[in-house]
Formats: structure tokens, sequence, C-alpha cells
């Protein structure tokens, strides 16, 4: 075989590596290995079948290798993601006196940064400067990257102004870098900065500034990205439009996020999670399910993405059924070695009142981190096992993990559901003088609501006046719950005065005002405060009652009647209200806000949404079964009561949680304790 005959296009059209090998050996059979021009292309082809332990052997055998092969082996070497070795050729080529040029710089500096050797970069950069290539569009992208990636965003700016052409792979690279310094805003100031000069970004920039927006929860900054995404004519990238729905979602503009799901001609996997875990965390679970299964519809599997959304919506309907349905189409080790899964296992099972499947999850689980602590420890108080919770705490430091504000959080809840004042006291305390953990305006407001709640008014108006921070409205109203319980109307109104200042337009500040006035019979005070409420426009929260039957979510509000079975479920109401006179209990009507007849308002209470819910689980569930609601406000006193009879009167356990706590009736008792 001629030396001529032996060119690029015969080594492309080679189909596999023994063929490679077969033409390799005939170059030793022409005394042709040694030709280092051929040896350049058996380089190539050893690398484009992914043989870089044979390239490396070749180059290895070769007589004083030149220029051009240690190129190519840095070059490829790199295109593989073998940055060590390539490293390893670049000290061999400077050791031999070579210099090197704009082709191998950049490659060299994408080594360093794939390593993380800043020194090694800043030595490179100091030799493209010696060589002469600092204006080297591609060197400076590089250095660009370089810096950007080691996250040297003062380093990558000089780097950046310096250039006089930014390209797109500049522009990204600078962003990135802000990006991974958390400074957000800069980097959507960037954004704007390079459409302003021209450029225009591609797929991984769009997607890039979309991800700083979320950030940054700049629905207005994301919308303007959004047109420039209209306007290029890249609406139907399905990565941008996925980062799209992301941004709506993550700013809380469902709406926005379906309409571009609607309107992708393609979707992946990736598309549904987000859709499915956007309308979860803002709050629409029922929305969330439905997206699940017209995702199930398409034939798709989902992913532990998915799962996480689905079992976020369950959490926050109750939806057992369901959401031990979608655990089941993964694989069980997957939540026990997967951390997020894991944790979101075990905060459906603990949210739906499971507590002892929560249990066996977390104790079940290869890797416990301090989140799935958290997770358990929120569970166990929430539900009222708060020793176990107390328990678990321990647990933490025989991990070898330190607490955290989310675990004292999660403590402190457990006080307030108990009434441990005492027991509050001291892990406030305790999380600052032996964690160093200052307290947020969270854990504040939990300790509020515990001594609001056990009586302690003048103390915890006292916490409010000393904290370190303003209190807001969560902190005055969890003042305001205990006014109620205790009838302390004329702190309540000194209160209230205050609420309205934070959140004029909260219902919930006027209708417990309301309701603190019709306890004491201040019925002329409650009118009044609900005339101030229709003068301004401020219009009460809608009682909402879920409960699941069959895998399916019924949803239940105050009076309703909308219900294909609504005629047998105000049945169930007055044969169920006949055996609670019938044992004695008395509706107790001071928890109504209007003043109106009693009969009316023993009529009012009896529609209450989880009362209608749980007609309708007494029908349709087995006898034997638990009967599980989920409501979005309070339980009133007179349900509570009410339900309480029923478990005892049907012999069902009947658990509810409210926007509060748990209640698990039994037998005529409650979990609370009546302590709610």
């Amino acid at each position: 075989m001629a030396l001529q005959e032996l060119n690029a296009p015969v080594f492309q059209s080679l189909k596999s590596f023994i063929q490679l090998k077969h033409l390799h050996a005939r170059l030793f059979r022409f005394h042709l290995h040694q030709n280092q021009y051929l040896l350049n292309l058996v380089l190539k082809s050893a690398f484009h079948f992914k043989q870089s332990d044979y390239a490396a052997a070749v180059f290895t055998h070769t007589h004083e290798p030149n220029f051009h092969l240690y190129g190519t082996m840095i070059r490829r070497l790199v295109s593989s993601d073998c940055f060590t070795p390539a490293i390893g050729f670049f000290h061999s080529m400077r050791r031999e006196g070579f210099l090197l040029n704009n082709f191998v710089f950049p490659f060299v500096l994408k080594s360093c940064s794939h390593i993380m050797d800043y020194d090694l970069g800043a030595k490179v950069h100091s030799l493209v400067i010696k060589a002469g290539f600092a204006s080297d569009d591609s060197v400076q992208t590089g250095l660009v990257g370089f810096y950007s990636k080691l996250e040297s965003v003062e380093d990558a700016h000089k780097v950046f102004d310096d250039m006089p052409e930014k390209n797109v792979v500049a522009w990204a690279a600078i962003m990135s870098a802000y990006i991974g310094a958390c400074r957000f805003r800069e980097a959507v100031d960037l954004f704007r900065n390079s459409l302003e000069r021209g450029m225009r970004p591609d797929s991984y920039i769009l997607v890039r500034a979309l991800s700083a927006c979320i950030q940054l929860r700049d629905l207005g900054a994301g919308q303007h990205i959004h047109k420039c995404v209209t306007d290029m004519g890249m609406g139907r990238n399905v990565f941008v439009n996925t980062s799209l729905v992301d941004m709506y979602a993550k700013c809380g503009s469902m709406e926005k996020a379906r309409a571009i799901f609607n309107e992708m001609h393609e979707r992946d996997i990736v598309t549904w999670g987000t859709m499915i875990q956007g309308y979860a965390a803002n709050g629409h679970p029922k929305e969330a399910l439905e997206m699940f299964r017209m995702m199930l519809r398409e034939n798709l599997r989902p992913d532990c993405y998915v799962i996480v959304g689905v079992l976020s919506a369950c959490a926050s309907l109750g939806a057992l059924e369901l959401g031990e349905q979608a655990s089941n189409m993964m694989n069980k080790n997957e939540f026990l070695l997967n951390p997020v899964m894991g944790t979101a296992l075990v905060d459906m099972y603990a949210k739906c009142g499971q507590m002892g499947a929560a249990w066996n999850v977390f104790k079940g689980m290869k890797t416990k981190d301090l989140v799935i602590y958290n997770a358990v420890i929120s569970g166990l108080a929430m539900t009222g096992h708060v020793k176990a919770a107390f328990g678990c705490f321990a647990l933490v430091h025989k991990g070898g993990l330190r607490a955290d504000e989310h675990t004292f959080l999660g403590l402190l809840c457990g006080c307030t559901h108990a009434g441990l004042v005492d027991e509050g006291r001291r892990y406030l305390s305790c999380m600052k003088s032996s964690y160093s953990i200052t307290p947020t305006i969270e854990h504040y407001g939990s300790m509020v609501d515990l001594l609001a709640r056990a009586g302690l008014l003048d103390e915890a108006h006292r916490m409010i006046l000393s904290m370190p921070m303003k209190a807001n409205s969560i902190v005055w109203g969890a003042l305001l719950g205990g006014c109620r319980l205790h009838k302390d109307t004329q702190l309540a109104e000194h209160v209230l005065k205050i609420l309205i200042e934070l959140e004029p337009w909260n219902s919930g500040n006027y209708v417990l005002l309301s309701n603190i006035y019709s306890t004491n019979q201040k019925w002329a005070e409650s009118e009044n405060i609900r005339a101030v409420m229709s003068a301004r426009g401020v219009q009460k929260v809608r009682g909402y009652s879920w409960i699941e039957i069959d895998g399916v979510v019924h949803e239940f509000l105050v009076g309703d009647t909308s219900h294909p079975m609504s005629d047998d479920i105000y049945g169930k109401l007055d044969e169920l209200a006949k055996d609670l006179l019938a044992s004695g209990y008395v509706p107790t009507t001071e928890y109504v806000l209007f003043d109106i007849e009693e009969e009316e308002k023993q009529h009012f209470l009896g529609c209450h949404s989880e009362k209608l819910a749980l007609a309708f689980g007494l029908i349709r569930s087995k006898d034997d079964a638990v009967i599980r609601i989920v409501k979005n406000l309070r339980v009133c006193g007179d349900c509570h009561t009410a339900i309480k009879l029923v478990s005892k009167i049907t012999g069902r356990e009947i658990i509810i949680r409210d926007n509060n706590r748990f209640h698990r009736f039994v037998d005529g008792s409650c979990s609370c304790r009546d302590y709610w």
C-alpha cells in the first residue's frame, strides 16, 4: 500500500476498532508506523472508537512525537472527559519545549476547570499572555469559562470586559459565573445587556437566564424573556418551554404555566414533573393529581421528581390511597435509597395520619440525613406523638447529626399541640445557648402560640414586643387565637387593630374577632365587625373539606349541595342529628357568626364542610375503614364535640386534619384532648 493511498478518507471509512487495528498493523508491515501524519490519523480514529487507552499506547511508542500529536491527544482526551490525563500531556508537551497555540489552550483550560485547579489555570493564563494569544476569541472564551466554573466572578468579568467581540459562549459563561455565585440579579442584567448588544441567545442562555429569574421569583423579568423566546421563534424548543413552565410555576402563575404546557408539541417527563410539582407547591393539589392522571394516560412512567410532587399533593389532600398507589409505581428501594423520595413518602404518611407507616419508611432508609429526621419529628409532633418526637430528637445526636432551626421548629410545634409550656421554653433557650441558632420569626410564632393557648396571654404579648424582629401577621394571629380561646376581647381588639394594618384584606382577622364577640353574646359588636368587612369588600374564606373514597378525592364546602349524593348526605346528617340529640348532644351555637334564631344556628352548624364530608364517608366507606378528612380551616368547637360523639355512636375511627393539627376521634375521645 503506497503512502499516498493512506489518507484521511481511508481512516474515516473504517467501521470498527478491529479494522483500525488491522490498518495499523499494515503500517508496521510497510514501515510507516513512525509516520507522524499517519499516526495522527490513527490517534483520531482510536478516540472515535472510544479507545483512549489504545491511543495513549500508540503515542507512548512514538519516537519524538510532534506538536500535532500532542495537540490531538489533549483535545481528544478532553472531549472524552479524560481531564487529568489531558493535563499530564500538557505538562509533557511543556517539558519537550513545545509552545501551545489557540487550538490547545482552550482544551487545557477546560481541563483545569473540571479538576477545579485554580492555580494551574492561572498559570495557563500567564502562558496565554506570554504566547500572545490574550486577544484570541476562543482562548478568551476558555478563560471566561474557566474562571466562571471556579466561581471567580471578578477574574471572569475582567477577561470578559477585555473581549472586543463577545460570542454566545462567553455570554453564557459569564452569566453562569454570576448564577453560581448566587448573584442572580446581575445575571439577569447581563442577559438584558447581551440583548442590547445584539446577541442572539441560544437555548442554553435562555434556560440559564430563566433559572436566575426563578431564584429571584422575578415574574416580570421572566415574562420579558418569554417575549424574547416568542420573538426569536424558539417557542417549540422543549428545554426552553420547560424552563418557562418552571419559571411561571415557581413565581406562582400556574395559569400561564398551564397555557405554555398546553401549547407544547413535545413534552418530556421533566415537563410533566414541573407542572405536577408546580400545582402541588402552589396549593392546587387536585390539579396536580389530575395532571398526573393525564400523564399516565400518555403512557409515561413517572420518575422520582413526578412522584415527589404527587406525594406532596396527596399529603395536602390526605389522599392516602392515591399516595400509596403512586408510591407502588416505583421500586421500594428507591424510597429507601433516595432521601428526597423517602422524605416525601414519610411526609405523605404523616399528613394522612399514618405515623406508623411513616416510621417504618424512616427505619428502612439506608441513609438518614437531617432533612428526614426533621420530617419525622414534625410528623410525630403534628399527629400528637410529642414524646416520640422528643425521642427522635435524641436520635439526631446519636446519628452524628446536629439539629438545625427546622428541628427546633418541629419540637416547638409539638409543645404547642400538647400544651407543654416549660418544654417549649427549654427548647427555645437550648437552640440559642447550646446550638448557637438564632430563633427565626417562625420559632417565636410557635412560642407565642404555645403561651397564648395556655392562657399566658400577657407573657405571649411581652414576647412579641421583645422579639428582635418586627412581628408579622402570623405571630399576632397566634396571640389573637389565644384571645379567642380564653375570651379576652380587650386584648383581641388591640391585636386586631395591628392585624388590620398588616393585612387589611385578610378576612380571618375580622372573623376571629366576630367569633370572640359571639361567644360572649355581644351580637351588636359582632354585627359591627361584619359591617366593616362588608364596607371594605372583605370576603370570608370559605370552609372546604376533602375526603378520599376509592382513590377519588371529593370536595365539600359549607352548605354544599352540589355533590351528586347531596340528598343522601343530608339524609345521613339528619339521621346523625337524631342520634346525637338522643345521646344528650346540644349544638354549641356560640360558634356561629350571626345573631339569628337558635333553630337557624343549629341548621348552619350542621352544614359545616367537615360534617358533610363525614356523612359522605359514613355512607360510602366500609364499616371498618378509617375515615380521613382534611379541612382548610380550623375545626370549630361544635363540630369537634359532635364528631367525638359520632365516633362513639358509629364505632368508627375518624381522623381530621385541619389547618392547625390532627384530630383522631375514637370512641368519643379526641387525640388533641380538646386542646387545639
